[in-house]
């Protein structure tokens, strides 16, 4: 099949899929550094960033026999990397928001006024959300409120991943124009 430099991703992936999974540290090496250097990009750190590339390595490995186009192993991987920087950084966003909270609690039990403020909020985005669409309600509650992944809805509702994140998408700028003018 042709030495390291010269094999292609679907040969290596093929070749681990029949069996020698000792190739698939073939595509480690080859694409490792150079997706690392986009996940430090997205998440800040580089050690944020080893770890998410890690981690999307072991799935992709996981997940390889899920690979529709093996010659497009590029592109798949760093679609499993995009959402593992996307996760991390929304779980940065959540632990920095319950510091907040707690730091708010600890701070500020003299004001009365914020389980008020807390109330309001939560129905400015009650309405919020019933503006988007039936398609964009139902991603963002399943995402958000159940916890579902994308791979979990698109098999609860039928639809594919890709368009359900462009729903949520959607969704979101949506979301953040209705809330500037219910605010």
């Amino acid at each position: 099949m042709g030495s390291e430099q010269t094999r292609s991703d679907g040969e290596i992936v093929r070749s681990v899929l029949a069996g020698d999974i000792d190739h698939y540290g073939l595509l480690v090496r080859r694409y490792s550094d150079r997706y690392a250097r986009y996940a430090a990009a997205m998440l800040g750190s580089r050690d944020a960033a080893e770890d998410a590339v890690q981690d999307a390595l072991v799935r992709a490995y996981d997940q390889l026999a899920q690979c529709r186009d093996p010659e497009n192993f590029a592109g798949w991987f760093f679609l499993i990397l995009r959402n593992r920087c996307f996760a991390e950084h929304r779980r940065q966003q959540s632990q920095a928001r319950s510091m907040e909270t707690r730091d708010e609690a600890i701070a500020g039990p003299e004001r009365a006024d914020s389980a008020v403020e807390v109330a309001e909020l939560r129905q400015t985005i009650g309405r919020a959300l019933q503006l988007l669409t039936p398609e964009q309600r139902e991603v963002f509650v399943l995402k958000h409120v159940e916890e579902l992944s994308y791979e979990d809805i698109a098999a609860r509702i039928g639809a594919s991943v890709a368009s359900l994140k462009m729903r949520m998408h959607r969704a979101y700028d949506r979301l953040r124009d209705e809330l500037k003018e219910l605010a």
